[in-house]
């Protein structure tokens, strides 16, 4: 091989590796910024902060999505099947709703179901009626493109007892699901299912991942009688490992805008800790401020513990409907980079 000719191998292969570097770097840069400059949760909004005005006849559910959009700002929305009961297997209406959420660019991302029995009874029978009177709402949130129901873990007996049975009902309910691409997510709200160690249980027995929770900051009351209650901050920590949804419910607010019985800097935190940046969504269900002042409450002190717990020297707020704070780590990013 001549001097020259090995020159001109050499250039190719330093042209060729620098090209190769020059993509790579590119590459890698444009996939941190996609995960990065998002913000580190979004918000949707619970259709029960506004069950008042459904209740009343003064909303209904078919302009839900619009008045989401139009009112609060908010692109995303959880239906609750108690307004619109009746309507889980009628195809056309299902298809309204699709259409009048898709024309204000407002995303479904679950439906809560209640009202449709325990899926912990203790009778063999009615538990498996239970099972299959949700089957209809898990194809009416494959129609609407939801990617969850909402469930509850009603049983009776002893705390095994009740562990078993509501996770025998929820297993079987999460194998119909499955096939339809559903979740199956499960509330703390009331009873046993209020304590974080025990619904944390429940989804270990079950042991599927399309079987998860949603907890609710707010639904902690083990006795309605007595008044007891799970510590809240315990409990969410409890079941934010099998989380796939957030309910961020509040009641009233002091002056400045804080919710007087959660400290949401703390429970974001923990939300957060637990590697969750998806859809948290706003539960109003406050009586001093009217449904639409305490939704914009809510969504004001969300967005105020987002920009507090994004890093100062790295939040960039850009003007998005909802108020985004994008995180910009690209400084961080090439540290890591270099460090390799």
């Amino acid at each position: 091989m001549t001097q020259a000719s090995s020159r001109r191998d050499f250039l190719k292969q330093t042209a060729a590796f620098s090209t190769g570097l020059a993509v790579s770097s590119w590459a890698g840069s444009l996939l941190a910024n996609t995960a990065l400059n998002q913000p580190l949760y979004k918000i949707s909004l619970a259709q029960w902060s506004l069950h008042r005005a459904l209740r009343g006849g003064k909303l209904d559910n078919l302009d839900f999505a619009k008045v989401t959009k139009e009112e609060f700002g908010i692109n995303a929305v959880e239906y609750v099947n108690q307004f619109f009961k009746d309507k889980a297997e009628d195809k056309k209406y299902l298809a309204e709703m699709n259409k009048r959420a898709a024309d204000v660019g407002v995303k479904n991302v679950l439906i809560m179901i209640d009202g449709e029995g325990a899926l912990g009874d203790p009778d063999a029978k009615k538990r498996t009626q239970a099972i299959e009177n949700h089957h209809k709402w898990v194809t009416a949130a494959k129609t609407l493109g939801c990617h969850s129901i909402r469930v509850n873990a009603r049983s009776n007996g002893s705390y095994e007892e009740q562990q078993k049975l509501a996770a025998d009902g929820l297993r079987r309910l999460t194998e119909f699901a499955k096939k339809y691409g559903i979740n199956v997510l499960v509330e703390n709200h009331g009873g046993l299912s209020s304590n974080g160690a025990w619904l944390a249980g429940v989804m270990k027995m079950v042991n599927m991942p399309e079987c998860g929770t949603l907890p609710d900051f707010g639904n902690f009351v083990l006795d309605r009688k007595t008044g007891e209650q799970y510590d809240r901050y315990k409990g969410v920590k409890e079941l934010m490992p099998y989380a796939k949804a957030v309910s961020a419910k509040t009641h009233d607010f002091d002056k400045d805008g804080n919710e007087i019985n959660t400290d949401y800097v703390k429970m974001m935190q923990i939300v957060l800790d637990a590697g969750y940046h998806g859809y948290v969504g706003i539960e109003y269900e406050g009586k001093k401020l009217d449904e639409y002042a305490g939704i914009k409450a809510s969504k004001k002190l969300l967005l105020k513990v987002r920009e507090e717990l994004t890093p100062e020297e790295t939040a960039d707020p850009c003007c998005g409907q909802e108020g985004y704070y994008v995180p910009q780590r690209r400084r961080m990013f090439r540290r890591r980079l270099f460090r390799r």
